[in-house]
C-alpha cells in the first residue's frame, strides 16, 4: 500500500501529499528499505547516550574538546571560527553570562591591565565563585519550577515560598551535583531524616497554582495539580511533553494512554489537597529567633533528662508537644477537612485560617495511633453557634467502644461566622473523662447534634490530651510560659510535599479521555515503556522516580540538562526545541557533541554545573567575535553551528539589573521576601495590594521582585517573561515597538539614565565629547568609536537646543548647569538604550 501511494499518479491520493512526488531515486531506496525488513529504529532521544564518543582529530589548535565537535561540523560546510573577541567584550560577556551583571569600574580596570595567560580563567573561576552566580542561575531553574509568589487562578492569594527560592540560589552557589539537587526536590522528605533544606526543596512541586475560589471542588483541582506536576517533571527533566498523552496515546512518540497515569500514580499520594492553608508547611525562623528559640528548647531538653525518672513516662507528651509548637501547631490542631458527614461552610481567608463546619448528626474526625497509655481525660478547645451537642470518644471505629463522652454547650449565637473566625471571648473549653486504656489506638471523635437541630454550626480548634502524673503540675506553669514563648516566635512558612499515611493512599485510575470524572482502569506506579525498565532497587515512589532519573539507564536527563545550558551560554541549545527532545521537536545540530557532553556531565564531572559551564565558557567558541562574514549570514543565518560568538538580545532580569547597576543605582542584598518596585498606575490589577517599595529594596535585583500570577510586573513580561503559570522551558524572543517604548520611558530606566547624566556632567564642563566618552565606557567597558561618538554629540546639541527653545510645552528657567544635566540625560537613556547594550555580544 505504501508503494502504491508513493507511485499513485493521483496527487490527492499520492504520497507524500501536497509536495512534489519522490524522485525514482528516493523511491528505491524506500523499496530497498522494504525488502530488507523495514527496521524502524528508536528515536535516538529514547535510546542511552554513547559512551565511546571521542572528540574528532583537528589539525587546528583549539581550547578543549567542544571546539573540536564544533570546528568539524563548520568545516563540513566550508566555514571557520571567528577571530577571538577583544577583551573587553569577552569580559563583559563572561559577567553578564556568569552572574547577571556588568562588571564594576574597579573590576573591569583590574582585568584589562592584567595581561597574564591565565587572567581569563582566573576571571571565570572568580565569577564562578561569586554569591551572585546563583541569583543568575536561579533565575533560568524558576522558569522550570514556576516559581511565583501568589498561586494563580481567579483568587491569586499570595504564598509564603520564598524560601525555595533562596534555596536554588544557595544550591547554585555550593554547586550541589544536579543529581541531589533532583532527588531533593522531587523527593527530599522521602530521604532518611531529611533537614529543613531538604524540605523547602520540594517545593519545587509545591509551586504548581491552587484554586481558592469559592464554590470550587477541592478535589477537581487536587487532580489537576498533580497532573500538572506529571507535565512538569517529564517537560524540566526529560524534554518531553506529556500533556496530550493525559487523553490519549501518543500520536507519534511511544508513549500510551496508560503510562501517563502510571506517572501519575506516583505524584498521586500527597497530603496537600487544593486548600487554603496549603498544609503541609515547614516552618522556619530568622537568626535572632532562632538563637531565643534554642535556648528555651535547650530549656525544655534539660528538663527531659532521663535521670529524672519520674518524668520519663512525660517525655513523650513534652518532646511532642515541643515539636507541635515549633511547627506552629499548638496542640493538636484540627484540620477541618477531615471532618465526615459534615459540609463545609465557609473557609477563612486570614493568616490563621480554619474552616467552619456545618456538622450534622454523627459528623466525625479521627486521628490515627494515638498513644492512650496513662491518657486520663481529653480536653476540646472549639465554638458553637445556634445549639450544642455531645462528642462521643470512640475506639478504633466509628462505632467503636465508647470511652468518653461530654456535652457541647453553644458558646455563641449566629453573628456572621461564615465571614470570621470566633472572637476569643466565643471560644470555650469541654472536658471528658477516659476509660483506661493502654497502648495506641484510632480515635474517632462523633459529634452528636441535640435532637431538635438537623446540624449546626461548629468550628473545634485544639484537642489536649491530659496524662496522669502527679509531677506534671508541679513546673506547669513555668513549662507553660516556656512554651508560650515558643509559640510567640515569629515564623516563616515554606508548603511542601509529604506523603499520605499508606492506610489513607489512594488508588490511582486511568481517565478516560483524560476526564478525572469518568475514572477507568486501576494503574500502578510505573515509567514509559520507551524509557526502559524501571529497576527493582528503586521504589515505586517519588524518590525511586527521581533516583531512577538520574541513573544510566535514564536516556534524557543528563542530555537534556546540558542543553539547558548550552543555551543559557551560546543563545540556542544543540536542541533547540529545549521542551520537546521527542518526534516533535526538533533534531539536534550536533548529535555526537549533546551524547560527549552529557557522559561528561553524568560521568567525569560528577553532575557538576559550575564544572560545566566552565568547559563551555573556556572554550574557543565561546570566545570568538560576534561579527558576521556574508558567507556565515548565508550559511548560518542564526548561528546554529556556532560560526561566531554568541549575540542575542539579554533577558529582562539580565537588561534591568545591568541599567540599576550601570548607574550605581543597584542594591545587592540576597536573599529574603520578595520587593515590589514603583510600576505604573495603568498597569496595576484589580486583585490584590501592590505595597511599593521604597528606599533601596526598589532597586533590587529583578530575581526578587514579586511575582503575581494573574498581574505580573509589566516590564518583565514586556521582554518574555511568563507569569510562571505553567513550566517555562525557553523564553521564545520577541521584538515590539512596547519593549522599546519601555526601555526609553520605563521609570527605573530614566531614574538610571538621569544618574548618568549627572556624572558625564560633571566630567568636564568645557568638552561634551570627553564627558560622553566617560558615559559610554561607564555603560559599555569600552572606548567608544567616532561614529557613535558624532551621533551621541549631535543628540546632546539637538537636546540643548530643545531646552532652550522657548516653544517647550513645559518651559523651563534658564540655567546652564541644569539645562547641561538634562542634556547629558537625554544621551546617557540613548546609551541604554543601544543595541549593544541590550544584547551579549
Amino acid at each position: 500500500e505504501v508503494m502504491r501511494r508513493i507511485r499513485h499518479h493521483d496527487p490527492e491520493l499520492r504520497m507524500p501529499l501536497e509536495t512534489d512526488p519522490l524522485n525514482e531515486e528516493e523511491i528505491e531506496l524506500i523499496e530497498d528499505w522494504i525488502d530488507q525488513g523495514a527496521k524502524w529504529e528508536d528515536h535516538w532521544a529514547f535510546v542511552p547516550p554513547q559512551k565511546d564518543i571521542s572528540p574528532p582529530q583537528i589539525s587546528v589548535d583549539v581550547n578543549n574538546d567542544i571546539d573540536r565537535f564544533l570546528l568539524t561540523r563548520l568545516q563540513e560546510e566550508g566555514l571557520d571560527f571567528a577571530l577571538k573577541a577583544p577583551k573587553e567584550i569577552l569580559m563583559r560577556r563572561l559577567y553578564l553570562d556568569l552572574i547577571g551583571l556588568p562588571p564594576t569600574p574597579q573590576e573591569a580596570k583590574e582585568f584589562l591591565e592584567d595581561n597574564s595567560e591565565a587572567a581569563y580563567e582566573n576571571l571565570v573561576d572568580k565569577l564562578l565563585s561569586s554569591p551572585h552566580f546563583g541569583e543568575k542561575w536561579a533565575s533560568m531553574w524558576l522558569d522550570l519550577a514556576r516559581y511565583a509568589d501568589t498561586k494563580g487562578y481567579e483568587k491569586d492569594l499570595n504564598r509564603s515560598i520564598w524560601k525555595y527560592r533562596d534555596w536554588v540560589i544557595q544550591v547554585f552557589n555550593d554547586d550541589m551535583p544536579f543529581d541531589e539537587f533532583t532527588v531533593q526536590q522531587l523527593a527530599g522528605d522521602l530521604l532518611p531524616n531529611p533537614t529543613q533544606d531538604q524540605l523547602i526543596a520540594t517545593a519545587f512541586h509545591r509551586n504548581s497554582m491552587a484554586n481558592d475560589e469559592g464554590g470550587t471542588d477541592n478535589e477537581e483541582f487536587r487532580v489537576a495539580s498533580v497532573l500538572e506536576r506529571v507535565g512538569t517533571t517529564s517537560e524540566v527533566w526529560q524534554g518531553t511533553t506529556m500533556a496530550c498523552v493525559q487523553c490519549h496515546s501518543h500520536p507519534y512518540d511511544p508513549f500510551r494512554h496508560e503510562e501517563f497515569y502510571k506517572l501519575m500514580a506516583i505524584f498521586n499520594n500527597q497530603v496537600d489537597r487544593d486548600i487554603y492553608n496549603e498544609q503541609p508547611k515547614v516552618f522556619t525562623y530568622e537568626p535572632e529567633e532562632k538563637e531565643k528559640l534554642t535556648k528555651i528548647l535547650n530549656w525544655v531538653e534539660d528538663e527531659l533528662k532521663p535521670g529524672d525518672k519520674s518524668l520519663v513516662s512525660n517525655a513523650p507528651f513534652l518532646h511532642e508537644r515541643k515539636e507541635e509548637l515549633l511547627y506552629n501547631l499548638g496542640y493538636r490542631k484540627v484540620q477541618a477537612e477531615e471532618f465526615h458527614n459534615s459540609s463545609k461552610l465557609i473557609e477563612l481567608m486570614a493568616p490563621d485560617q480554619d474552616v467552619i463546619w456545618q456538622v450534622q448528626d454523627s459528623s466525625w474526625i479521627m486521628f490515627e495511633d494515638v498513644d492512650l497509655t496513662d491518657i486520663v481525660a481529653i480536653d476540646f478547645n472549639c465554638a458553637t453557634a445556634i445549639s450544642g451537642g455531645f462528642i462521643d470518644v470512640r475506639l478504633d471505629a466509628v462505632d467503636g467502644p465508647l470511652i468518653g463522652s461530654t456535652e457541647v454547650t453553644t458558646t455563641g449565637q449566629w453573628d456572621g461566622w461564615s465571614m470570621k473566625k470566633p472572637e476569643p471571648a466565643k471560644w470555650k473549653r469541654f472536658r471528658t473523662e477516659l476509660k483506661p486504656v493502654e497502648g495506641k489506638h484510632d480515635i474517632y471523635y462523633v459529634f452528636r447534634v441535640n435532637k431538635d437541630l438537623t446540624q449546626h454550626l461548629f468550628h473545634l480548634d485544639w484537642i489536649y490530651y491530659h496524662e496522669q502524673n502527679p509531677r506534671i503540675a508541679s513546673y506547669s506553669n513555668i513549662f507553660k510560659q516556656k512554651l508560650d514563648e515558643l509559640d510567640r516566635a515569629a515564623f516563616i512558612t515554606t508548603p511542601i510535599m509529604q506523603d499520605l499515611l499508606p492506610a489513607k493512599s489512594r488508588v490511582t485510575h486511568v481517565f478516560e479521555r483524560g476526564n478525572w470524572l469518568t475514572p477507568g482502569k486501576v494503574v500502578e506506579p510505573g515509567i514509559p515503556g520507551a524509557f526502559g525498565e524501571w529497576s527493582e532497587e528503586y521504589p515505586r515512589n517519588r524518590l525511586g522516580l527521581a533516583q531512577w532519573m538520574v541513573s544510566e539507564e535514564n536516556p534524557l536527563t543528563a542530555r537534556v540538562t546540558v542543553n539547558r545550558f548550552w543555551e543559557q551560554i551560546f543563545g540556542y541549545g544543540i536542541v533547540e526545541t529545549m521542551e520537546e527532545f521527542g518526534s516533535q521537536g526538533l533534531p539536534p545540530s550536533h548529535p555526537e557533541l549533546l551524547d560527549w557532553l552529557a557522559v561528561q556531565f553524568r560521568d567525569e564531572m560528577d553532575w557538576s554545573v559550575k564544572s560545566l559551564i566552565k568547559l563551555m565558557v573556556m572554550s574557543s567558541a565561546y570566545q570568538q567575535s560576534s561579527e558576521a562574514t556574508e558567507q556565515k549570514i548565508e550559511k548560518d543565518s542564526y548561528n546554529r553551528l556556532i560560526s561566531r560568538g554568541p549575540r542575542v538580545r539579554l533577558n529582562i532580569e539580565q537588561i534591568r539589573d545591568q541599567v540599576l547597576a550601570v548607574s550605581n543605582l543597584i542594591n545587592l542584598e540576597m536573599y529574603g521576601p520578595s520587593v515590589m518596585p514603583p510600576r505604573p498606575d495603568a498597569a496595576r490589577g484589580i486583585w490584590g495590594k501592590w505595597d511599593t517599595d521604597t528606599g533601596d529594596d526598589q532597586y533590587r535585583r529583578s530575581l526578587y521582585i514579586f511575582g503575581k500570577r494573574t498581574d505580573p510586573y509589566p516590564m518583565l513580561t514586556l521582554f518574555d517573561a511568563t507569569p510562571r503559570n505553567v513550566c517555562t522551558s525557553r523564553r521564545i524572543r520577541t521584538n515590539t515597538p512596547l519593549q522599546a517604548l519601555t526601555s526609553l520611558n520605563e521609570e527605573s530606566f530614566f531614574e538610571a539614565a538621569k544618574i548618568l547624566g549627572q556624572f558625564m556632567a560633571e566630567i568636564n564642563e568645557n568638552d561634551v565629547a570627553a564627558s560622553i566618552k566617560a558615559g559610554y565606557y561607564r555603560v559599555m567597558f569600552r572606548e567608544i568609536d567616532q561614529h557613535r561618538l558624532d551621533a551621541l554629540e549631535e543628540l546632546y546639541q539637538k537636546a540643548t537646543e530643545n531646552f532652550l527653545s522657548e516653544d517647550l510645552v513645559r518651559p523651563v528657567s534658564v540655567n546652564n548647569d541644569e539645562i547641561e544635566v538634562k542634556s547629558f540625560t537625554v544621551v546617557a537613556n540613548a546609551m541604554l538604550n543601544l543595541d549593544e547594550f541590550l544584547t551579549k555580544n
